[in-house]
Parts: C-alpha cells; structure tokens; sequence
C-alpha cells in the first residue's frame, strides 16, 4: 500500500476491485472487498458504506449481482470466449510482430478479471510464433487509413525476403491506396499501381518507409473492371490468392472428399455438377487463372483442370518442369 486515497474515491474502487477481481464463480464478499480497498487503495470504510456503495453502482447502471456468497460483475463489454477468439487471432496473424501481439494480449486480458488472465496459458508462448519483424506495420496502417482518407497517393519501399531470412528492398512503389485487407492470414494493402496502371496487392509487412505525396489519388471508378467500386464477396472467392489477373469462369474435376476444402476457399458461390464416375464431382468457379494454378498443383492429386483450355496446357507445363527437376 502506498499511501491513503480520500474515500470519496471508494465508489469508483470498489467497481475496480469487482471487474478485476469477480465473476459468477468468484463472488466477493463484503469483508474481502473491505480488505482489497484497505491493502491496495489504503481506504478504511464500514461494511454499511460497502452496501451503500454497490447499491449505487447498480443505480448507475453497472450490472452488479449480489447473493448470499457475495458480489460480482455479471456483465462485462466481451465475453470470455469472445476475448480467447481475439487473442487466437492475433497469435496467429504474422503481420503482427511478437513484441506487439504480446502488448495486445496484455490490453486485452485487462478487459476480462485475473482468472482470464490465468486461463490465457499460451500467452507466454507469442515468440515461438511465426511472426513479422517489421515494425512499421502499424504506423503503415495509420498513413494508409490518413491517405485514403485525404485521397492521396502513397510512396513506400517493397520488400522481399533474402536467404538471410531479411527484408531487402525490391521496388518503390507510387501507389493510390483503396483498402486493406486480411486474406490468408495476411494483410495486404489494395491499390493502384501509377506506374504499371494495374490493381497491386502488396503486403502491408513487407511495406518501409512510406510516405504521403501531395498527388491526388486515382479514384477507383477509372480502374479498368471497378467502375463499380469494389466487390469484396467476389474478391474473396475468385482470387484464393491475390493475383491481379482478370478473373475467368474455370472448370475442373474434383475428388468429392474434397468438397470442404473446395467451398473454404471458393465459397458458396462455387457450382458443382454430377459426374458419371464415382467419387468424382465437376465443379465450375469464377477465379483467377494465376491463382487457379497455384491452387489446383496445390491439390494435385485430387483436381484435374479441364476449361479453359490455355489453363491446362499451363498445367501441363508447370507438371513437366516439376517432374524434371526429379528425373
């Protein structure tokens, strides 16, 4: 204890002492709240002005259950399950460095009570994820959010990991800013290349030394293909990965135990139709060829190309290089 506080600050410690330390299995008492107000605030009360004081709270709103065993917070902003989905989250986005996941897990634990925070095992565990060690990411986030919003266009440098396992600069980059958006556990920054005058996807971690120019950005209207704006439904299902290709109806054979697989990253939108061999399903999706390929030799062994044409000669290609390199 270091030191008095008046008791008129009683009211608002003693809601403190209930979100930190209460809940339906831990109910507190008047004597143990007595006690948490004498040992961390060095505010002496009677047990009467305990009562006065939650009974207050209650009037003020503040969701407060009181039974036999005690007192207790019985509402907070985030469920406990809701608060273990955002840590997962953040666990498991490698755009976010260590050292920050960690000052986030921290701030959100402190929305919950000290049982949370001892139910949180593998908070400890952040450094043996695999993370970004870029520390810009978020600075990049607030230049990106300012740029769209003032409409400019950004400079920054690309990068590309080395065999050194570190970023090295490959391009720079003028770019208008539109959105950015979290896919494949990845967060990238959707734009409009000046230079190439094409749509770009660019991984907000592998983004240094940004910039805001004083140049007007391209509204997203003049792009070929988003006279409409943007299309985050089909955007989703036609590029599994983020190719900048135009995307074409696609049509291939499936085996039926991968079904799951096929609407996790193609959604509900995908088609499928009967075929005459079992186990065998056809399936037509609207994707990008770029990104098809990459898929489909993902799931080699399970999915065969057969329109549009050009994409499975492509295939063919891609498979005879492949089996060269183990001849």
């Amino acid at each position: 204890m270091e030191g008095f506080e008046p008791k008129k600050l009683a009211l608002i410690r003693i809601w403190q002492i209930l979100k930190e330390n209460s809940d339906y299995n831990h109910p507190m008492t008047q004597e143990d709240i007595a006690e948490k107000l004498e040992n961390d605030y060095g505010i002496i009360i009677e047990r009467k002005a305990i009562s006065r004081n939650i009974s207050l709270l209650k009037e003020a709103g503040i969701e407060i259950e009181s039974r036999r065993a005690g007192s207790y917070l019985d509402y907070r902003d985030f469920e406990d399950s809701e608060l273990h989905m955002l840590i997962d989250g953040i666990l498991s986005s490698k755009h976010i460095t260590a050292k920050h996941s960690k000052d986030l897990i921290d701030r959100i634990c402190s929305l919950s009570n000290k049982y949370f925070r001892s139910s949180v095992k593998h908070i400890h565990s952040v450094n043996d994820w695999s993370k970004t060690d870029n520390q810009a990411l978020f600075y990049n986030i607030e230049m990106i959010d300012s740029a769209i919003e003032h409409k400019k266009q950004i400079h920054y440098d690309y990068n590309k990991y080395g065999d050194d396992k570190k970023l090295h600069k490959s391009s720079q980059q003028y770019v208008s800013p539109y959105v950015m958006i979290l896919h494949n556990q990845r967060y990238y920054l959707m734009a409009y290349s000046e230079y190439w005058h094409n749509m770009v996807f660019h991984r907000l971690d592998h983004i240094t030394n940004m910039t805001i120019t004083d140049k007007p950005s391209t509204p997203i209207k003049n792009v070929p293909g988003y006279e409409n704006g943007i299309n985050f439904k089909e955007l989703s299902s036609t590029m599994p990965y983020m190719y900048t290709d135009k995307p074409e109806r696609i049509e291939f054979v499936a085996d039926v135990g991968i079904i799951d697989q096929i609407i996790d990253w193609f959604g509900t939108e995908v088609r499928f139709f009967k075929t005459n061999i079992e186990g065998k399903i056809n399936v037509s999706v609207k994707a990008s060829p770029n990104a098809m390929e990459h898929w489909a030799m993902q799931y080699i062994n399970y999915v065969e190309i057969t329109s549009p044409e050009s994409l499975r000669t492509r295939m063919k290609e891609s498979l005879k290089k492949g089996l060269n390199k183990y001849n």
